[in-house]
């Protein structure tokens, strides 16, 4: 009975519609396993089974769970009206307007990922914030020399790279423009933030405060290793999609 229940309970345990069926037959195959090893005359290979079944299947239920709890909680708060309205190319003009527009606004889900990066220039909105990577400097030594004395030398193999963006705030009240993220991703995948390189330059976004309607422009400098691709990663919002912006 241990080893069936313990296997009954592991299977609904994975699913997570059925996941009450495992939390209830998990604590039972446990507890008849343990018994089972105590009792004379029965064989043991099944009890010892169902304990180490029914202790697996305890670990696979807790995991499901709190992914359930994240993912719920991601599409209960987080943004969910991300768009990108991508600046009009000057190479190819659509027929008319109504083109025009579709060609411009994509859904964040369409556009925007690492595989398909949009333009420097492109319009980020979220439900919170609107943010647009103005600029991008792949030589920045100099900028952040000028800026301050004390700032150090790029790391030997590496580069400064300057991102130069303006965010919006159009929530209600008022909110910080650190809410957003702004960092980088390499093409080997590592991520490269702002406060990795403790670097000062005249145009920092800073930390102040805006109400509703405010912008704030201001740079961020990043080391890249040379040789390697960026992307700028944007999140507009604290809970919303990453947006990834080609420079």
């Amino acid at each position: 009975m241990a080893f069936i229940a313990s296997i009954v309970g592991f299977i609904f345990s994975c699913i997570p519609g059925a996941l009450i069926v495992g939390w209830i037959l998990l604590p039972i195959a446990f507890i008849l396993a343990i018994v089972s090893l105590f009792l004379k005359g029965t064989g043991k290979g099944l009890g010892i089974a169902g304990l180490i079944i029914s202790v697996v299947g305890t670990i696979v239920a807790f995991v499901v769970f709190f992914a359930v709890v994240a993912t719920s909680f991601n599409d209960a708060f987080g943004d969910k009206n991300v768009t990108i309205d991508e600046p009009a190319s000057s190479s190819q003009a659509p027929a008319d307007e109504a083109q025009a527009e579709d060609a411009k606004q994509e859904p964040a889900g369409e556009a925007g990922t690492r595989e398909s990066p949009v333009a420097v220039g492109s319009v980020i909105t979220g439900d919170d914030w609107t943010i647009v990577i103005n600029s991008f400097n792949p030589d920045g030594a100099a900028v952040v020399a000028e800026a301050n004395q004390f700032n150090e030398v790029a790391p030997a193999g590496s580069h400064y790279g300057i991102v130069n963006y303006t965010v919006t705030y159009t929530g209600e009240d008022s909110a910080y423009a650190v809410e957003v993220g702004v960092d980088m991703v390499t093409g080997s995948g590592n991520v490269i933030n702002g406060y990795d390189a403790l670097v000062v330059l005249n145009d920092s976004i800073g930390l102040g405060e805006l109400f509703t309607g405010a912008s704030a422009t201001g740079s961020a400098a990043f080391v890249i290793p040379d040789g390697e691709t960026a992307l700028i990663r944007v999140r507009p919002g604290m809970l919303a999609d990453d947006i990834f912006v080609s420079p």
